[in-house]
């Protein structure tokens, strides 16, 4: 637990009000693609204009494209990374939620290099080609509580003809400037607060289960463990609670920390399969819908029990010597938000499919697996899916 690297050269401005610096930083280009989803939460929270009006102050020429979607689509990340190109931009500017920063690291590899998306992804149907330019570089603002990617090299990208989702990164995409402001985050819906603040939530709690574990990650994890679980509750119960607002932001910012430090493990595998044949099943609701099970799977196994009570005790349980606890916890806590009544039914799944499901995360991020606290067969994983279905 004592050995780790950690290399992360982006400047983070977290807190209310530190969007507003942004024009004081030094930019990496002179026209940034100002990219953003396909809806309008950038314009009603107030963060389009804002960000506009920084990008001036700092004498940086913008064009805008807004067409990232919910699970981003390899062909939308292509023809934006076509638009920066032909656009003349030198690096770009990623406004929203998980959704538009994950995209933001495919876009800057196809601004500055030929061929397919798919030939610099590595997994699945990808060629795994190292992208031979330099990408563009990144500047993050995010909107949202949930992925963490503001701070890492990392998203997640769909293939909707072969039926994969998978991450992708290059250490050359780590952000030069995040910015996190709580205060554009306010309007994100209740449903949407807590589907993200459970998926950062569970960045946390697979980095505490991971084989990968050491002791600068486990400390930031509890740490982010401990904000969510007292503070996400508020902000679904009330999005203008701003203290809320900001405690869970900088839970979700820890989260693209941890995962530069440890890895993360097969629940996040399973996930991506999940939403990969299923793309109205939203990333944060389909790990709530199998947490569950998955945390039982390794306390029943005993794999990593010191693990799970020092989780416990940061989650309700101050004086925890079962891991059982966390498990109580957890679901308390999807209690608390509302949460604990999600089906995978709901979003068109069949019992038939778990074990499809379970092949389908071992082929399509079966990196992940090695973190798992003991070993998984697609055998077990279905099970875990099978426990889950309802």
């Amino acid at each position: 637990m004592m050995n780790f690297v950690f290399d992360n050269p982006t400047k983070l401005l977290f807190g209310t009000g530190k969007l507003g610096e942004l024009h004081n930083e030094v930019m990496p280009g002179k026209k940034a693609l100002l990219l953003t989803s396909a809806g309008k939460s950038h314009m009603i929270n107030g963060s389009f204009d804002k960000v506009v009006g920084e990008l001036k102050l700092a004498g940086v020429d913008y064009v805008h494209l807004g067409n990232v979607v919910e699970n981003p689509l390899k062909e939308n990340c292509e023809e934006a990374g076509k638009f920066a190109r032909e656009n003349g931009c030198d690096f770009i500017v990623a406004l929203g939620g998980g959704a538009v920063l994950d995209s933001s690291v495919p876009v800057s590899i196809m601004a500055t290099n030929d061929g397919d998306l798919w030939d610099y992804v590595f997994g699945g149907t990808g060629k795994g080609q190292v992208a031979p330019n330099q990408p563009l570089p990144i500047i993050t603002v995010a909107t949202s509580s949930g992925t963490g990617s503001e701070m890492n090299e990392w998203g997640v990208i769909c293939k909707e003809d072969t039926d994969e989702k998978i991450g992708m990164g290059d250490r050359r995409c780590k952000p030069v400037i995040a910015v996190v402001d709580p205060a554009y985050m306010t309007t994100v819906p209740a449903k949407y607060t807590a589907y993200q603040g459970f998926d950062a939530l569970f960045h946390n709690t697979e980095v505490m289960m991971s084989t990968s574990l050491n002791i600068l990650s486990e400390a930031i994890a509890l740490s982010a463990i401990e904000n969510i679980y007292k503070y996400l509750p508020r902000a679904v119960a009330n999005g203008e609670d701003l203290e809320a607002r900001e405690h869970v932001a900088y839970a979700s910012t820890m989260a693209g920390v941890t995962m530069q430090l440890t890895s993360t493990t097969a629940q996040h595998s399973m996930e991506h399969a999940m939403s990969a044949y299923h793309r109205n099943l939203q990333h944060g609701a389909g790990l709530i819908i199998i947490s569950k099970e998955f945390a039982q799977f390794y306390v029943d196994k005993h794999a990593c029990d010191d693990r799970f009570i020092k989780m416990a005790r940061v989650m309700g349980y101050p004086e925890s010597n079962d891991p059982q606890d966390f498990v109580k916890a957890l679901v308390k806590l999807q209690e608390d938000c509302g949460v604990a009544d999600l089906k995978m039914s709901d979003y068109g799944f069949d019992k038939s499919e778990c074990m499809t499901l379970a092949k389908a995360a071992r082929r399509l991020q079966g990196g992940l697996y090695a973190a798992n606290p003991c070993e998984t067969s697609d055998e077990d994983i279905a099970g875990i899916f099978e426990r889950s279905y309802r």
